[in-house]
């Protein structure tokens, strides 16, 4: 199989299946217990949380809250401030459902919500953005890159703007796609929450964080026991915190070489798609995407029937969100962007990750080239 969906999930890492293996086994404690084997799994749980921090760049571990993966620690940035400050959320057209969602459900409820559009590479304008934030606004939320395109946002931008205009409203940022392989601190996007979901850089599943800066509130979405200083009550999961942080570590120290070898097959594969089969459309610029997305539209060839004679060639893509129950519908994302619903059920994500063989982009390329000749 050659797998180049890495941006629904990616595989685990030696380095997070090692670190997993002992809390697994005989390390199993509760870490919010007193005796000597709860305490063997706080000291890693608050191991984890310091390395995870210095990553991050945080100013102190605690500003680090574990959840049960991003979607969860998207709601309780989004909710949880919202709540907390008695105001709604700004947000952009092509974020991720946890966001929109959250966002509808504090519609719901009577709280303002403002969905701001994007051009058509799917950027937001950050003039647009503080436009839409005044008094009612608790808590404005961008992601980082979008999840089906790659695009990157303006953050760091953003956030300065909105605090400089409004130094009273917090600023949320879905880092969970940019992570795999940007550079991400918290001290150079300038934002005050930022989600994670360890799955997408060689982590386990069902786990994340959410950085909460020191002195932001957040009313908790999830009750219980009062864990992680009562932000997210639940016992917490030792062994796929210990797996994420190592697989964040790992990530970051191999950024470099994956940048530059992940890159180098998308762009094989781009030039070879789009020499063959000149209508092909790049649905983002090269020069403001990350480098492990390639989303393209191919005229006349549905997705899922492309998707479907690739996979019995060995070829796995997708046809954008996997949160989306599997159903494949017209991308809010591409409809945000302005590609209409019939063009955008010709559309494909590729996404590189960081088991990506050499050659993959001119395979990959030589798949679906002669796919969609048999099928043109």
């Amino acid at each position: 199989m050659l797998y180049l969906d890495h941006a629904a999930t990616t595989p685990m890492r030696p380095e997070a299946r090692a670190a997993m293996a002992p809390f697994l086994a005989d390390v199993f404690g509760n870490p919010s217990g007193l005796h000597g084997v709860a305490r063997t799994a706080k000291n890693a749980l608050e191991d984890a949380r310091e390395r995870a921090a210095g990553i991050l760049g945080a100013a102190h571990p605690l500003e680090i809250v574990f959840t049960g993966g991003g979607t969860e620690a998207d709601n309780l940035a989004v909710v949880g401030a919202a709540l907390a400050e008695g105001g709604g959320v700004v947000t952009a057209a092509t974020e991720h459902e946890a966001v929109l969602e959250s966002a509808a459900f504090l519609t719901r409820i009577g709280r303002d919500t403002r969905v701001v559009g994007v051009d058509g590479a799917g950027r937001v304008d950050v003039q647009n953005v503080i436009d839409s934030v005044d008094d009612a606004t608790a808590v404005v939320s961008v992601m980082a890159a979008n999840n089906e395109t790659g695009v990157v946002q303006p953050v760091a931008k953003l956030a300065t703007a909105v605090h400089g205009e409004r130094p009273g409203v917090v600023v949320h940022t879905d880092a969970v796609q940019a992570f795999v392989s940007e550079d991400v601190t918290v001290g150079d996007l300038g934002v005050d929450l930022l989600s994670l979901a360890a799955h997408k850089f060689g982590g386990p599943k069902g786990i994340g964080l959410l950085y909460v800066r020191n002195g932001v509130d957040l009313e908790p979405v999830i009750h219980g026991g009062g864990q992680e200083l009562g932000r997210r009550s639940g016992t917490q999961n030792v062994a796929g915190i210990v797996g994420m942080v190592a697989a964040m570590e790992a990530a970051t120290e191999g950024r470099d070489e994956f940048r530059s070898r992940v890159r180098a097959e998308r762009d094989v594969f781009e030039s070879r798609l789009t020499g063959a089969i000149p209508d092909v459309v790049v649905n983002a610029p090269s020069d403001a995407r990350l480098v492990q997305h390639s989303h393209v539209r191919i005229p006349g060839v549905p997705a899922e029937t492309l998707l479907i004679r690739l996979d019995q060639r060995g070829v796995a893509a997708s046809a954008g969100s996997a949160c989306q129950s599997g159903a494949i519908e017209p991308s809010h994302v591409l409809t945000a962007m302005g590609i209409g619903s019939e063009d955008a059920r010709h559309c494909v994500r590729f996404s590189f990750g960081w088991t990506t063989p050499r050659g993959a982009g001119s395979d990959a390329a030589g798949a679906v080239i002669e796919t969609v000749g048999a099928l043109r």
